[in-house]
């Protein structure tokens, strides 16, 4: 399949996480751009990782997964291999569900839209949960929507947090010395990856940051980014990598990159 753009040589901040970019840094190198990786957020395994597996090994009528992250890191956690006693899986987005077909489960819900909770939410199956008991497999704290709304829907809810989200070491001048002329557009996949990479690069890289087009894959997240004071910011249409790119090739075919005002793409 044929790149939908040329991106001239420009470069795009990748923030994935190490060892989930490479997808998007593949598609941003046949575009013919550059790709520079800066993860903005660090997985680690939960500190507590018995109640976590002892949640894991219990039946449940319904298991949510949250992400990729969560489905790698509740596997490593059950080392042999034995899938957790779940009448049905949920998946919140289209990576997750690959890695939990990937690992030999394939989820029972997947949001046809948008890939995030409120649209897994707006499924019929989830209407109405009374009594059912529901694991929700995630990192260390994180959004409550998923949670409190099933539970106003009468389902007793449980949280198996089985990693942690911690921020990276990272030296930034590097980058900074070289962005206006390298750095053509930031990429951010979540709020928190958002803010632990204005964190990264301190306060000499704050108003480079800002001043710099931004593609996210989330409303909640462009509206968090326009708090922070960022005044061009992107909605991919959606989660995934050929999303981000379609939206990295909208924005630089308008052919003006001053005074965009924050769209969809």
């Amino acid at each position: 399949m044929s790149p939908p753009c040329d991106l001239r040589g420009r470069g795009v901040l990748v923030t994935r996480p190490a060892g989930q970019a490479e997808g998007l840094c593949q598609l941003i190198a046949a575009a013919q751009g550059r790709a520079i990786a800066v993860p903005s957020i660090l997985i680690e395994p939960t500190t507590d990782p018995d109640a976590a597996r002892q949640l894991l090994q219990s039946s449940w009528d319904l298991m949510f997964f949250v992400s990729r992250n969560a489905v790698e890191q509740a596997l490593a956690l059950t080392p042999d291999g034995t899938w957790p006693q779940a009448a049905r899986i949920a998946a919140v987005g289209r990576a997750t569900a690959h890695a939990l077909a990937s690992a030999g489960r394939v989820p029972d819900l997947v949001p046809d839209e948008r890939f995030d909770s409120e649209t897994l939410l707006r499924m019929p199956e989830l209407a109405s949960m009374p009594g059912q008991r529901v694991l929700i497999v995630r990192g260390d704290g994180g959004r409550t929507l998923l949670a409190e709304t099933l539970r106003a829907r009468g389902a007793e809810v449980v949280y198996a947090e089985v990693y942690r989200r911690c921020l990276p070491a990272f030296d930034p001048q590097p980058l900074l010395a070289d962005w206006r002329a390298s750095v053509a557009v930031v990429t951010a996949t979540s709020e928190e990856v958002l803010r632990n990479l204005m964190t990264m690069l301190g306060p000499e890289g704050r108003s480079l940051l800002l001043e710099t087009p931004l593609v996210v894959i989330a409303e909640r997240t462009a509206q968090t980014a326009r708090e922070l004071g960022f005044t061009r910011v992107l909605v991919a249409e959606r989660a995934e990598d050929t999303a981000i790119l379609k939206c990295l090739c909208g924005l630089f075919e308008t052919g003006d990159q001053t005074g965009l005002p924050p769209r969809s793409c």
